[in-house]
């Protein structure tokens, strides 16, 4: 109890390196000092855990996962309509379910769909948030943008991804073109080439340059499951 921290999980390995058996940690269950939160995850007792440090806890579980997407871009400040009760959106390397203890606490979805090609550096675009250095992976904008295109037609509007991406003045290149050089959807790319383009941004015509090779020739058309048609030129 002086070793742990408040307001974060822990659990069975950790306790086995502080001594403690898994038959000490059962006593201490039934005796109310340990609370159980799922299989071999553990709190103390009338504490309130904290979203930063049970998502660092979960990224020692999940590989790769960070906050991105949406919940990314409106904690480095390009939001558009937030709604108070938001999901958080988080991304991972592989497909699994987060935890009911973490999810009834903080609502959030989660999803594997990777947009980029194994050759992108591991880690790339993945930082901390400035104010917060030894807090959970953030992706930086020019991920978190990729990343939400990645989603509309599937859990992202069509309208609403658009309006957030218009509040996107500025995009450091040397972040991403390698960013469109490694991503590996169409949609993606094209979505963000073009509608900088019909929103003049000031990043639109760098972009382009950027995704020149993976644009293509034809047309790109795929059926919504909101029933609309998107449909993106080269």
């Amino acid at each position: 109890m002086t070793t742990l921290s408040r307001g974060a999980p822990f659990d069975t390995p950790v306790l086995a390196k502080l001594g403690i058996s898994p038959a000490l940690a059962h006593h201490y269950l039934t005796t109310g000092w340990l609370v159980r939160l799922g299989r071999g995850v553990f709190m103390f007792p009338n504490d309130s855990l904290q979203r930063d440090t049970c998502l660092k806890f979960l990224a020692q579980r999940i590989d790769g996962l960070h906050v991105g997407g949406k919940t990314a871009l409106a904690w480095r400040g390009v939001r558009h309509n937030l709604a108070p009760k938001e999901p958080l959106w988080l991304w991972g390397d592989s497909p699994t379910k987060l935890p009911l203890w973490f999810t009834d606490r903080f609502p959030a979805r989660y999803t594997a769909r990777n947009s980029f090609t194994a050759k992108l550096p591991r880690g790339f675009g993945l930082q901390p948030l400035p104010e917060n250095s030894g807090g959970p992976l953030v992706s930086v904008p020019e991920r978190a943008l990729l990343e939400m295109l990645g989603e509309v037609g599937i859990r992202q509007g069509v309208e609403e991804a658009r309006n957030i991406m218009e509040g996107i003045q500025s995009m450091r290149l040397e972040v991403l073109e390698p960013l469109l050089k490694h991503c590996r959807r169409v949609k993606v790319i094209r979505l963000c080439v073009l509608w900088a383009e019909e929103l003049n941004l000031p990043w639109a015509a760098a972009a382009r340059k950027a995704a020149a090779k993976k644009l293509g020739r034809s047309r790109w058309t795929s059926r919504l499951k909101d029933g609309t048609t998107l449909i993106l030129k080269p």
